[in-house]
């Protein structure tokens, strides 16, 4: 949920993926503590938000104790009115999440999570998404969705 002066935009949560360590190839702390992971490895329940190619945020929620980088990015919101959040840019794009919000406490507003009291969710686990380069990594079932959600930025399949 964010709330932007009197609105509050919001969406179900159908989709996420999780990073872990220094050790995930395919987590932005694999170098360490640099200034863009910085937020990593800081206390959970904070916005990890980061520009990818130039042009599309990524929001995250650190999730780890302090000093343990780990961190899961939220793919893709169902939306109860027509906009499209099947895709973590396009996520951002439609909750109006961008780097000034790095580092906020997503436990209150104006940018925050809450628990959903609609249907109960099918989760799957899938591999993760995009992280090819991570060698043995990108094959971790790492990405977690609702499988009877229209809403998921890449569909499942049987045997994934």
């Amino acid at each position: 949920m964010h709330r932007v002066g009197q609105r509050v935009l919001s969406g179900r949560i159908v989709e996420t993926e999780a990073y872990i360590g220094e050790e995930d190839r395919a987590c932005h702390a694999r170098f360490g503590q640099t200034p863009r992971a910085k937020i990593l490895f800081g206390e959970p329940g904070h916005a990890y938000v980061f520009l990818i190619y130039g042009m599309y945020h990524c929001f995250n929620v650190v999730c780890e104790s302090r000093g343990r980088p780990a961190a899961v990015l939220v793919r893709a919101l169902e939306m109860d009115n027509e906009s499209k959040a099947d895709g973590p840019g396009k996520l951002c794009r439609v909750l109006g999440i961008t780097r000034a919000h790095n580092g906020l406490d997503v436990t209150s507003q104006p940018l925050w999570i809450e628990r959903h009291s609609g249907r109960a969710p099918t989760i799957v686990a899938t591999p993760r998404v995009g992280v090819d380069y991570a060698g043995e990594w990108a094959q971790k079932p790492w990405r977690f969705v609702d499988a009877s959600s229209p809403s998921l930025s890449r569909k499942i399949f049987m045997g994934f």
